[in-house]
């Protein structure tokens, strides 16, 4: 996904860098022989992975060793802002593409456009390939520049409650917003529980901001000004604020989290969860009754088709000395037999064509699939329709902020649709 950017732009979290590919620079990595890389909470239950992709790839390049290092969720950001400040960055990073491409207009990572051959670039998905591409635009010169290669990748399915469906006289769960909207009055009327819980809280999930692009909202436009003041705006904030005036969502959605959509589910008092597909093995776990009676399906989506995906990638500083063995590090964890390996140790999924068509292939051959499989394989088939809907931008919370406190002043009857719309705006573009 593309996003355009200003050169006035300024870094995440306040820091400034100047980052220049080919001054002096100065890897966390003191040893000449070693590469410094950085992972997200993958350890302890990882580490026999690692230590064997990391043996394999010693094997073959002997004059070069991998020292790995596990960083929290919670430390990741400020960590690799102090060492990139500092100069003092590993080698190959795990981040997202949305703080990764705060750093990406500033140079903070290389350019694998100019490293990466189109043949290698081909192997990975394409729409999963360009969440890792911005457009950075100094001195009136435009151009995009990849800033992460694709690793692992998580997409949302719909498990739903087959029990509490039929009791509702509901053969399958929906798949568009239209749809959910009448499974929901019909769930309320027949059985008295809801269909699903939702959250608006500002600081928790982004699914109903995804919901808006799904509908049809472009979000911003190209100067990063709201675009979504807007009859698809307009319509979209009419759909959430109608269903729960229409009390077919549960009052909690105001001020609980998704944690509470799982609870809600797993206690039976809703249909449908939408989730990853390994949740089934926790719902398993945790409600055991629940789960006899539960099965995925797609994710909902609405006129546009569109699928969320979240992606990790790998990113390479500037900074790094060895460049060309970061880079062909960073290309032997995400090439396809590391990734199948990965994703079938981590219950996620891969990220090139590949694999994906190997990961697929291998769940059809089984005679007999446990539900948590049927998620998964339909998890990967819908990745044709994935991709990141959230464009990377700088204060991507506030603009969640925005939209969700005025979705919540529209549903209190404080505000009109319209004008919650116009406020929500509003704000946004003097933020």
């Amino acid at each position: 996904m593309l996003t355009k950017t200003r050169s006035s732009f300024l870094l995440f979290l306040g820091l400034s860098l100047s980052l220049l590919w080919g001054c002096n620079s100065s890897s966390s990595s003191t040893n000449n022989n070693e590469l410094e890389f950085w992972t997200m909470q993958l350890k302890p239950k990882f580490t026999q992975y690692f230590a064997q992709v990391n043996t394999n790839f010693e094997t073959t390049n002997q004059d070069l060793k991998i020292r790995w290092v596990d960083i929290p969720w919670s430390a990741m950001e400020s960590k690799i802002l102090t060492s990139i400040s500092a100069k003092t960055s590993p080698d190959v990073v795990n981040l997202n593409p949305n703080f990764a491409s705060q750093l990406a207009t500033r140079n903070a990572w290389l350019d694998l456009d100019r490293v990466v051959s189109t043949q290698i670039q081909q192997q990975y998905l394409p729409k999963i390939w360009q969440a890792s591409s911005i457009e950075i635009c100094q001195d009136n010169t435009c151009e995009v520049s990849t800033f992460g290669l694709p690793w692992y990748l998580t997409t949302r399915v719909t498990i739903y409650n087959q029990k509490l469906l039929k009791q509702a006289g509901i053969p399958q769960p929906p798949s568009t917003y239209a749809e959910l909207a009448q499974v929901a009055k019909q769930v309320k009327e027949k059985t008295g529980k809801y269909a699903l819980f939702v959250t608006f809280v500002p600081e928790d999930s982004g699914e109903v901001l995804e919901s808006f692009v799904q509908m049809g909202v472009e979000l911003v436009d190209e100067e990063g000004k709201a675009a979504f003041n807007t009859p698809a705006g307009i319509a979209a904030f009419r759909y959430w604020v109608d269903l729960y005036k229409q009390k077919l969502l549960p009052p909690e959605v105001l001020t609980q989290g998704h944690r509470h959509g799982i609870d809600l589910y797993q206690a039976g008092e809703t249909a449908l969860l939408s989730s990853g597909a390994e949740f089934l093995e926790a719902i398993a776990n945790n409600a055991p009754t629940i789960a006899a009676v539960s099965a995925a399906a797609p994710q909902i989506t609405g006129n546009t088709g569109k699928k969320n995906v979240a992606v990790m990638n790998l990113v390479i500083p500037q900074d790094t000395d060895k460049p060309e063995q970061a880079v062909e590090y960073a290309l032997y964890v995400t090439n396809t037999a590391n990734q199948l390996a990965f994703a079938q140790e981590a219950n996620v999924l891969p990220s090139t064509v590949e694999a994906i068509e190997q990961y697929v292939k291998a769940l059809e051959q089984k005679e007999t699939t446990t539900p948590v499989e049927q998620a998964r394989k339909i998890s990967a088939l819908q990745l044709q329709d994935a991709e990141v809907l959230i464009p990377a931008m700088k204060n991507i919370n506030l603009l969640q902020k925005v939209i969700y406190e005025n979705l919540q002043a529209a549903m209190l009857d404080e505000k009109t649709v319209e004008q919650a719309v116009a406020d929500a705006a509003k704000e946004w573009d003097g933020n």
